[in-house]
């Protein structure tokens, strides 16, 4: 987190903006380092004049009851913020400069628009493929069991993944990832915020399957770049073995109430 918003601080970006913290009951401190490493009363000035707010802290922080997931921890920064773009972003996210304003100059000038990601890069500088298609129920079987390992379901995962196209241009797509996500509010505010009955996990698809369903795009911008220090949790060698893993299990039932929402409706976008 501390390094999130110094890289933040750091990019000099060249608008007004403000940074949310939210602290989904962690337990583990993350408000207090914010205070103690941003707000106090040596840094606050300096860091207000950074974000363009003279005169007032360039950070605020949220702190939940409860941990309601990733849906929920978001929706309750977005309820705080006041700009005209919201900006989600993991805290395993590098932000670089130049990359912010090349997200909001996009969306200023692209009005059909409504959210637009960066391309994500691993450490190593290999592209992260953060951009997909629409999943099918047999998706997630292929990525957990042997039989992603027969052709005909290579093939669908290739699709899914949307290999054959190139990730070094721009393009409109069924969905980005969630770890970072640039969003016109009025348009959100319209579609409706994250469906908090994803608690991780398909709150990011949904949320851009609904922003096609009233028409609105959803692009990749390949101009933008960011690091993501990305760690599947739910990762596992094998659905019968990873089944033991909590992130696994958190996954599964969102695919689950996913597909559920969805039975029987068409799907919308650019497709």
């Amino acid at each position: 987190m501390k390094q999130c918003i110094r890289g933040i601080l750091q990019s000099n970006i060249k608008l007004d903006y403000e940074i949310i913290v939210v602290d989904n009951n962690s337990g583990d401190g993350c408000l207090e380092m914010v205070r103690e490493y941003f707000l106090d009363d040596k840094t606050n000035a300096a860091t207000a004049a950074t974000l363009g707010r003279e005169g007032k802290p360039g950070i605020k922080t949220a702190a939940s009851e409860k941990n309601g997931g990733f849906a929920s921890g978001n929706n309750l920064g977005i309820k705080k913020a006041e700009g005209k773009y919201i900006m989600i972003i993991n805290p395993d996210i590098a932000v670089t400069e130049g990359v912010v304003e090349k997200l909001y100059n996009f969306l200023e000038t692209a009005a059909a628009a409504g959210i637009v990601g960066p391309k994500l890069i691993n450490p190593d500088g290999s592209t992260q493929f953060s951009c997909r298609r629409y999943p099918s129920y047999l998706i997630p079987i292929y990525r957990r069991t042997f039989l992603g390992r027969l052709p005909f379901a290579r093939r669908q995962l290739d699709n899914f993944l949307m290999m054959e196209q190139d990730h070094q241009k721009n393009m409109k797509v069924d969905w980005l990832f969630g770890a970072c996500l640039f969003i016109k509010k009025n348009f959100l505010d319209k579609v409706g915020f994250f469906d908090e009955r994803f608690f991780m996990y398909f709150e990011d698809l949904d949320l851009c399957r609904r922003f096609w369903e009233k028409g609105y795009e959803v692009w990749y911008l390949a101009d933008a770049e960011m690091v993501h220090y990305h760690q599947r949790l739910s990762a596992g060698s094998n659905l019968f073995f990873s089944i033991f893993s909590k992130a696994t299990r958190i996954h599964i039932m969102s695919g689950i109430k996913y597909f559920a929402k969805y039975l029987g409706a068409r799907l919308p976008g650019q497709r």
